[in-house]
């Protein structure tokens, strides 16, 4: 199962210098059967792209909530067996955790698949998204428009042999 686990860019070094993603209970998100029913697709590449989608506005809630953190979403893609990523029964009609699963304990960073990261030119907007974030939640339109900016910015995909480069 493909799980995809929101990071911050010193969340990302700390796990490269662990060598695993822990420890456990971790939030990640996939591909659920609530976000299959709110997504309305049986196509599991567009499911998945939701489920990334998901992470990365978790990675932007890390963001907002560590002011000295750089502005960069940071989306970990890990290939966990079956089983090891669970829905919590509790949440699964809240639309706010749609895709949301926990992984019970830590999980080696050989299993991650891809890196997905912002570009440089999105720090900008995913700034003004996380000082955002609070009236947005408060139902604030204007501030959601600022948060949806941030989604307008595709994640890019790296490999893992890359995270070097990207924590420099």
């Amino acid at each position: 199962m493909r799980v995809y686990v929101p990071l911050t860019l010193s969340g990302l070094a700390a796990v490269h210098g662990a060598g695993e993603i822990g420890p456990g209970p971790l939030t990640a998100y996939a591909v659920t059967p609530g976000l299959r029913e709110w997504y309305v697709s049986d196509d599991i590449e567009e499911l998945e792209y939701a489920a990334l989608n998901r992470a990365a506005s978790a990675s932007l809630r890390l963001i907002a909530g560590r002011p000295q953190e750089a502005r960069r979403r940071v989306v970990v893609a890990l290939d966990v067996p079956d089983g090891v990523a669970v829905a919590d029964p509790d949440h699964v009609l809240d639309a706010s955790s749609l895709g949301e699963v926990r992984i019970a304990g830590a999980v080696a960073l050989s299993k991650a698949a891809a890196v997905h990261v912002d570009a440089d030119d999105a720090e900008k907007d995913v700034s003004a998204a996380a000082a955002a974030l609070g009236a947005a939640d408060l139902g604030d339109d204007d501030a959601q428009f600022t948060v949806d900016g941030a989604e307008d910015h595709e994640l890019l995909w790296f490999g893992i042999q890359e995270i070097p480069g990207l924590i420099a």
